[in-house]
């Protein structure tokens, strides 16, 4: 066993040279990308630039061609990543044709501790306790009897961050939560990630976003993608630059804070391009 220091040190991710290939696409180029604990990381990048690739070959599935990935100290492999997936929470909008349309939110948050989709593993009366407990962290206790197919989109994504919380992982995904949520309820959802994030003993997040409006006090780090390849990570402080963000979104933009939100800044001439 390595001695207690090493074991400290051992990043929740590392990966190593990751290339993805799919006939003659290359969607991932030689990534490089290492998450500890206790920090908060953003993946930031046009559509297409290789977010959702890289979330699927972390979560096992879509192959890696060439290169190394460890995962909460398994080696891809060498380990059963099903078992992995465990440990892992991840919230996307993927999910939601596979939730059946009658399901309660109640068993929709259990089934995350059996990293089921359409409960029906017998669950105890501990399951529920601790779901409703989640539901209430979420501010959805009064949720809970509600069908799948009666919840808005924000509450839908506040029932599978319970979900997700269910089987108490180390490492959660969070892919585009925002995506289809009015202003109103993005803003609601995001305070509610903030406070969830500063939580002690709060899981690793990962937001993979293209709006840097998402990007709350909480994230400390960000891995900048363009056309499958890095084009910058580390601290936020150092990696949302003027530079960085032109490259990755194909434009010419700056980015600026205002009363503690970011935001992209674009020349008139934007508006006028052809390019979509």
């Amino acid at each position: 066993m390595p001695p207690a220091s090493a074991r400290r040190s051992q990043p929740l991710l590392s990966v190593t040279g990751l290339r993805v290939q799919r006939g003659n696409a290359t969607l991932l180029h030689d990534i490089s990308w290492r998450v500890e604990k206790g920090q908060h990381w953003v993946i930031l990048g046009a559509n297409g630039c290789g977010k959702t690739s890289l979330l699927k070959t972390l979560t096992g599935y879509l192959s890696a061609t060439s290169g190394d990935i460890e995962l909460l100290g398994a080696r891809y492999g060498e380990a059963d990543w099903r078992d992995l997936r465990f440990h892992i929470g991840i919230v996307t909008s993927a999910f939601h044709p596979s939730i059946p349309p009658a399901e309660p939110a109640l068993e929709t948050v259990i089934s995350g501790k059996y990293a089921q989709l359409d409960l029906w593993a017998p669950t105890t009366k501990a399951d529920e306790k601790a779901a409703r407990k989640l539901l209430e962290t979420a501010g959805a206790s009064h949720l809970a009897d509600r069908e799948w197919i009666f919840l808005s989109q924000g509450e839908r994504q506040r029932i599978l961050i319970a979900r997700a919380l269910m089987a108490k992982p180390r490492l959660l995904i969070l892919d585009e939560p925002c995506a289809g949520l009015d202003p109103v309820a993005r803003e609601h959802f995001l305070g509610f990630m903030e406070r969830l994030a500063q939580q002690k003993n709060a899981p690793t997040f990962v937001l993979v976003t293209h709006h840097v409006e998402e990007i709350t006090p909480a994230f400390t780090h960000a891995l900048i993608l363009r056309a499958g390849r890095v084009v910058d990570d580390g601290p936020i402080t150092s990696t949302l630059t003027n530079e960085n963000l032109s490259t990755a979104f194909g434009e010419p933009v700056k980015i600026a804070k205002d009363h503690g939100i970011w935001r992209l800044l674009f020349s008139q001439a934007a508006r006028h391009a052809p390019k979509i």
